[in-house]
């Protein structure tokens, strides 16, 4: 069983106020199969621990470690990141003006499996999954995230998911700006890929809607660059009826 284990991580980013420290000793461990829920207010870290673990420049680690079935996953490019089986859809998809969402997604399949997957058969692949995402044919001639609505990049990234078939996926907030059935067909997306592959799953969010459609088995809530608690599904109802306030107070 493959597990993504996360100890006393600590992450500063350069602002131009000086060096503002955001994780500030995270603790988390992902088997396979499971789904964890990240949520929390804003500032509280969750996105700079996403990127984080995939790998973005911006971010400083400062302490504490990231292993991926042993691996030091810190000493790893993002490609190699990409291709140990860490995914991650990002909150905010970058359009890439002249690359087609076709030419994009079999570059990123042979970059991931080492091999060109045959054009026949990959061909279907992406039909049907594109099928399954109800997205019309045509997107797959547009260039990836150009023009696309918030609803479509979203679908994107879950085609993504699907079709590299990763071991984990950080998911950064994929419920932002979509409506109720945009939401309905990506968490749909994504339990299939958790149920057909064993995804291990980090799912970032503020709201629980989301939460209605794909069930975590664990929730952590996120307070000033720390787990201020842990619980299961139970924990994501009850700050629904509360909020955040009483860690917020908590942390004053």
């Amino acid at each position: 069983m493959s597990t993504l284990e996360i100890r006393d991580l600590k992450v500063s980013i350069e602002t131009d106020q000086g060096t503002k420290h955001i994780l500030k000793g995270v603790d988390l461990t992902i088997n396979e199969g499971e789904i964890h829920a990240v949520m929390g207010p804003n500032g509280s870290g969750k996105s700079t621990l996403a990127y984080t673990i995939a790998g973005h420049p911006r971010y400083t680690v400062e302490g504490g470690s990231i292993t991926f079935d042993g691996q030091d996953v810190l000493a790893m490019s993002v490609d190699e990141r990409a291709r140990a089986g860490l995914f991650l859809a990002m909150q905010y998809p970058v359009e890439i003006p002249g690359v087609t969402v076709t030419n994009f997604l079999r570059t990123a399949k042979t970059a991931i499996d080492g091999e060109e997957p045959s054009i026949r058969h990959w061909g279907a692949t992406v039909k049907d999954a594109m099928g399954k995402l109800r997205m019309d044919p045509s997107f797959a001639a547009r260039n990836v995230n150009e023009g696309f609505s918030g609803g479509e990049k979203k679908r994107h990234e879950i085609l993504q998911l699907e079709l590299l078939k990763p071991k984990f996926a950080i998911l950064d907030e994929t419920d932002s700006g979509l409506d109720v059935d945009a939401l309905k067909i990506v968490s749909e997306g994504v339990n299939r890929a958790h149920e057909e592959t064993g995804l291990g799953v980090l799912l970032i969010t503020h709201y629980t809607r989301i939460l209605r459609y794909i069930t975590p088995d664990f929730v952590h809530v996120f307070v000033d660059g720390k787990v201020a608690e842990e619980g299961g599904p139970e924990l994501a109802e009850r700050l629904e009826d509360e909020g955040y306030d009483r860690y917020l107070v908590a942390q004053a």
